[in-house]
């Protein structure tokens, strides 16, 4: 089955009445996580910002109690996945700022556990990407902006 474009999407949408399309959207939040998350965040959490980015960074602070600090494979595997909750809850929101916030917490609390990132070079790669996706994000920002984000940035370097 090929998926219809979505300007196609968008009009056949249009169409439906306001009964018919809620039966869709709940229909859609039944098939995946990501989706009920997504409609989620657009319909309780997208009015104010800050109060989503500090349920986010309190759930990453519980991601990083987990972390096995003993095993660096272990350490490894935890933060990858800490990664990427940050990235997905990040990709709800279509506010550039967010996503840089999130993943320079991700950074300071990755920063904060102590381990040697001499003593494993994916470790130390992991912390780069990080840093480098950061440094796109902030080069698309307004310089006040980019300005801040830089001095929080440089706390973060290795």
């Amino acid at each position: 089955m090929k998926s219809a474009s979505l300007k196609e999407i968008k009009t056949a949408l249009e169409t439906l009445t306001a009964d018919e399309c809620a039966a869709l959207i709940l229909r859609l939040a039944k098939f995946k996580k990501e989706n009920k998350e997504s409609i989620t965040y657009w319909l309780f959490e997208s009015h104010d910002e800050t109060a989503y980015v500090a349920g986010v960074c309190s759930m990453i602070d519980q991601l990083f109690d987990e972390v096995n600090t003993d095993s660096l494979y272990y350490a490894k595997k935890t933060i990858r996945k800490i990664i990427r909750v940050a990235s997905r809850y990040a990709k709800y929101s279509e506010k550039d700022s967010t996503e840089v916030e999130l993943l320079i917490y991700v950074c300071m609390k990755f920063k904060a556990l102590g381990l040697d990132l001499n003593k494993s070079q994916v470790m130390k790669n992991m912390y780069t990407s990080l840093l480098k996706k950061i440094n796109k994000s902030v080069a698309q920002m307004h310089e006040d902006l980019q300005y801040d984000y830089h001095h929080q940035l440089n706390k973060l370097e290795l």
